[in-house]
């Protein structure tokens, strides 16, 4: 099983990092947000005030992609007043590309390798995640993925062992519409992972709506506006409603894509 990561990770790197002469290039995109709420759930189940900022990088090839964030907030709990950042990378290789053949069946348009590296955080994690993704073709959707990971977790925090290996399911969208001149966009994703011998099964769901502002100007896709939506269902696989319970937070949030 470790080897099998190993190659499923290095293979999507690889591809990640191939020359521009190997590879057609269809779209990359890079965007700050702020976001504020009030609701965040922290240490001792109690709900805080913080602003996040995000930076996000995604591209799309002919072989797959990228996608890169990390987020920065204050802290909260026990490190309220302590900047922490947490991020993801995540390379995708398509199996079609690879192979040379159309896997696409049904409304499904591809089948591809994925990983997925994530760092940071309190308690700061380390991890690798490795799998295979679906990329569908749904009406009304610009992108649906579904990906299934094995996740191998390490703990940087000093104190803290790592946690158990577990599996993890996840989904992302977009969907863009219209409303007379308005144009919105209406994204997210949702994970969830098993439960294992030291925690907890944990869910996911962080949907965005954002209203065009751009558009109005004629520069459509620039800067959005909108709410983020955070339900965290036993947030870090804790599993005790004493110590982080379940998340519930609305966000204030501007998006601006560059």
């Amino acid at each position: 099983m470790n080897a099998l990561r190993k190659t499923l990770l290095a293979t999507c790197v690889t591809a990640a990092c191939m020359p521009a002469a190997h590879a057609e290039k269809f779209f990359s995109d890079s965007s700050i947000s702020l976001l504020h709420s009030a609701d965040y759930e922290a240490y001792g189940d109690r709900q805080e005030e913080d602003t996040v900022f995000t930076f996000e990088n995604v591209t799309a090839h002919d072989w797959g992609g990228t996608f890169l964030f990390f987020d920065r907030n204050h802290g909260r709990g026990p490190d309220k007043g302590n900047d922490n950042v947490y991020g993801e990378f995540s390379p995708s290789l398509s199996l079609g590309w690879l192979t040379g053949n159309d896997l696409s069946f049904g409304p499904v348009k591809d089948v591809y390798l994925a990983g997925t590296y994530e760092y940071g955080g309190a308690p700061e994690q380390n991890n690798i995640l490795t799998g295979f993704g679906l990329s569908w073709d749904l009406p009304g959707f610009q992108y649906f993925n579904t990906v299934g990971y094995y996740a191998s977790n390490n703990s940087s925090a000093a104190g803290f062992s790592d946690p158990d290996n577990d599996w993890q399911l996840t989904v992302t969208w977009g969907s863009p519409f219209e409303v007379g001149p308005a144009r919105f966009l209406f994204d997210g994703y949702m994970d969830w992972s098993t439960a294992e011998g030291d925690h907890a099964s944990e869910m996911h769901f962080n949907p965005q709506f954002k209203l065009d502002l751009g558009n109005f100007t004629g520069n459509p896709g620039v800067l959005y506006a909108g709410i983020e939506y955070s339900y965290w269902n036993n947030k870090y696989g804790v599993g005790d409603d004493d110590i982080y319970g379940t998340e519930s937070a609305v966000s204030a949030l501007v998006k601006f894509h560059f």
